[in-house]
């Protein structure tokens, strides 16, 4: 045998394995408008970074007709490439190929470059595109699941974990997204424990694929996803974007950028975004705009818990996370699913060595028996728990309402901020003027011969005694009171004091889903 027949055959078995599930599987997925595994990772790394890794691994199944049945590289592509010349660890599940089913080997060839990813202190981005577990290889298939659980758990809070759904991800499928630190879902996708054939059995709720777990239900209800998109491109380019934001390990910081938007730039217009009512809503996503580097925000899970936005941005060419309560929705109140979403983009925060921003204006925790019921004491104690174990630099405005245990739980200076900072229009109580002369002055008022006049004057005198900024700037517990044009250089200024903290880079905790 000479080099010419060796090669050959080499390139015969390549051709087949590039070939994935055949011209006819490829040609549904490609009239479906979705691109193949291959082609996803092609879009999403730095043109011929790729480099693949057990592209001829084979499956050791013979039960069920798998002795006869051919499985190029086992249902998933995998290895490693760059992205803006950072490195990273991709798996793209192939779904031409058994359905993207997972086996034995499907999941050894995930669970190698997370090993890889975790050696080489490297992101890891998981394209998830599967039928679920192969049945065909029965435990096999579900040990191979756990080998990948497990990878995600030691990796969580020291790389970068991000999934992406393309298609299907349901059974046990759906718990390595779940534990990795962002999720992205396409406008095809679903997920789901059990399917709706199983749910219709149980129950008897009738429920198509993208009502029990389509990406509305999970961006909007569950919370279980970060971010939507409508196609596979569009849902790699925010990968790529998200990536932009974070370090390639707990041991690096995010990529500072030279900023071109002036650090030192005022904003005078925040005092028209602002009112100075209290009870009047705005839209805090505007004043986070005037604020961050060219108005530049990636805000994650827009769609659940709208009453919190969290989100990224630059400020001075700098990363920050920022954590800010909605007033034009709920007026920005706590609740349960408010508090989960701040405490774990808090803690994603901290391990990923990113600065938090912290924009307050709530009238407190959500009162009443749903949420009671449903445990707010546990859930708003994730948020204070959050706030204190941060070691990162954490930067405070007091916007307008801060009342209560919701003043104390975001990000006071009682949970270890670097510096608070106050507009004229914060007011910091513990409870709203109209709820607290109603109970301080109760006997004054009912006694009197005008209630309604009394009333009013005992709100104006609570609010002129407590709920205003400078009772607690007399106590320390705010730094500086500010004019909203200067907002962005007071912040500016406090983080560039905050970066030289230590004990801010290094593996601090893992990231839990809440």
């Amino acid at each position: 045998m000479d080099w010419e027949e060796l090669l050959q055959q080499y390139r015969q078995r390549k051709e087949k394995i590039f070939e994935g599930g055949g011209k006819e599987r490829i040609k549904k997925i490609k009239d479906a408008g979705k691109l193949t595994a291959r082609e996803r990772i092609e879009y999403l790394l730095d043109p011929n970074s790729f480099v693949e890794l057990g592209a001829f691994v084979e499956h050791r199944a013979t039960a069920l007709g798998m002795d006869k049945t051919k499985a190029p590289a086992d249902g998933v592509v995998t290895g490693f490439g760059t992205i803006n010349g950072r490195l990273v660890f991709v798996a793209s599940q192939d779904f031409s190929v058994l359905g993207g089913s997972v086996g034995e080997m499907h999941a050894a060839k995930i669970a190698r470059v997370q090993d890889m990813a975790l050696q080489y202190k490297a992101p890891v981005i998981i394209m998830n595109d599967s039928g679920g577990a192969r049945i065909q290889e029965g435990v096999d298939a579900l040990k191979g699941y756990g080998d990948i659980f497990y990878r995600n758990v030691k990796a969580s809070g020291v790389v970068p974990q991000i999934a992406v759904v393309f298609g299907p991800c349901a059974g046990g499928a759906v718990y390595s997204p779940a534990l990795m630190d962002f999720v992205l879902m396409t406008s095809n996708a679903y997920m789901f424990i059990t399917g709706p054939k199983v749910v219709e059995t149980v129950t008897g709720e009738k429920v198509t694929n993208e009502q029990l777990g389509g990406p509305l239900v999970h961006a909007q209800k569950s919370g279980n996803i970060h971010f939507v998109a409508d196609t596979d491109e569009e849902a790699i380019d925010l990968t790529r974007r998200l990536l932009s934001y974070l370090p390639n390990s707990a041991y690096e910081k995010p990529m500072y950028i030279e900023p071109k938007d002036d650090p030192t730039r005022l904003v005078p217009e925040l005092a028209d975004i602002i009112p100075a009512e209290p009870n009047k809503a705005f839209d805090i996503k505007k004043v986070i705009q005037a604020i961050v580097d060219d108005g530049e925000f990636l805000e994650v899970q827009p769609e659940f818990a709208r009453s919190m936005v969290t989100g990224f941005a630059r400020l001075g060419g700098h990363v920050i996370g920022i954590v800010a309560n909605q007033s034009s929705y709920m007026a920005g109140v706590l609740d349960i699913d408010s508090s989960d979403k701040a405490a774990r983009f808090v803690r994603t925060c901290n391990v990923f060595n990113i600065p938090i921003v912290t924009l307050v204006d709530t009238p407190g925790y959500m009162p009443g028996t749903q949420q009671e019921y449903g445990g707010i004491i546990r859930h708003g104690a994730k948020l204070l728990y959050a706030y204190s174990e941060a070691e990162v630099p954490k930067i405070t405005l007091i916007v307008r309402k801060a009342f209560g245990g919701a003043y104390i739980a975001m990000g006071s200076k009682h949970l270890g901020a670097d510096m608070v900072l106050a507009l004229p229009s914060a007011q910091i109580a513990v409870m709203e003027a109209e709820g607290a002369a109603n109970i301080v002055f109760r006997k004054e008022i009912e006694s009197a011969e005008n209630p309604d006049q009394v009333r009013a004057e005992k709100i104006s005198e609570y609010r002129q005694q407590f709920a205003n900024p400078y009772v607690a700037a007399s106590r320390l517990y705010v730094d500086d009171v500010i004019e909203p044009q200067f907002v962005r250089l007071a912040i500016y200024n406090g983080l560039e004091l905050t970066f030289s903290k230590k004990g801010s880079v290094g593996v601090k905790h893992g990231n839990i889903p809440l």
